[in-house]
């Protein structure tokens, strides 16, 4: 027997949908309406760099205190964050940094403690492979571009992944400097100049930046 779809319900995004098409059609103030929309909005892009700050910190490699490993995490906050809207200081005393990262009026504060890099042993997991993942737009089959997905995988599951990254990246400090910049927010864009990072995190990887054409071959066979 067929096992029926799960409900998975609605995500951010399309909540988001549903208040633009319902709210102007159950009040007159449009104004209202607005903010009402103006205020989720805003909600959605702090929880995302709420989570993106916090799995940033959990994730981040720090091995010791020394000048060029600390000058390299500030690179990596800097590149993610932006550099105007962080404080970074050093505590020696508990070996770890102290971080805040100010988001208008709201500051996310945590801490990036010094912790040994693993050690690769004999009974370590096997890593996994990337194998090919080419994709296109469903308006021109034969622009493909080059990505890979580890080979634990499926396509779909590496879909669902590379359209969450597509949503995160555009709500993030890079993405949303993109926008303001007069770029269109399209799948090329993204693909383009989102960081290498942010796909690893899926385990996806990007070939090239930019698609290629399906080459035709003609058999020589008769």
């Amino acid at each position: 027997m067929n096992s029926k779809p799960k409900n998975k319900g609605l995500n951010e995004k399309q909540v988001l949908e549903l208040l633009k098409t319902i709210l102007p059609k159950t009040t007159s103030d449009l104004n209202l309406a607005g903010r009402i929309i103006e205020a989720f909005e805003d909600e959605f892009k702090l929880k995302n760099q709420s989570s993106a700050f916090e799995k940033f910190l959990e994730k981040c490699e720090l091995p010791d205190l020394e000048p060029a490993t600390v000058n390299e995490v500030k690179t990596q906050l800097a590149t993610a964050f932006g550099t105007g809207n962080l404080k970074i200081e050093i505590d020696k005393k508990e070996k770890a940094l102290d971080v805040e990262l100010k988001v208008g009026k709201t500051t996310f504060s945590g801490h990036i403690k010094v912790k040994p890099l693993v050690q690769e042993n004999d009974e370590q997991e096997i890593k996994l492979k990337f194998v090919p993942f080419p994709v296109c737009l469903p308006a021109d089959l034969e622009l493909v571009w080059l990505l890979a997905k580890q080979e634990n995988l499926t396509n779909e599951e590496a879909g669902i992944s590379l359209a969450k990254v597509e949503e995160e990246f555009w709500l993030s400090k890079a993405g949303q400097k993109a926008i303001r910049d007069r770029v269109e927010r399209s799948f090329p864009e993204f693909i383009a100049r989102v960081p290498a990072a942010m796909l690893k995190e899926v385990n996806l990887k990007r070939h090239y930046k930019e698609p290629e054409t399906i080459k035709s071959m003609r058999s020589g066979s008769k």
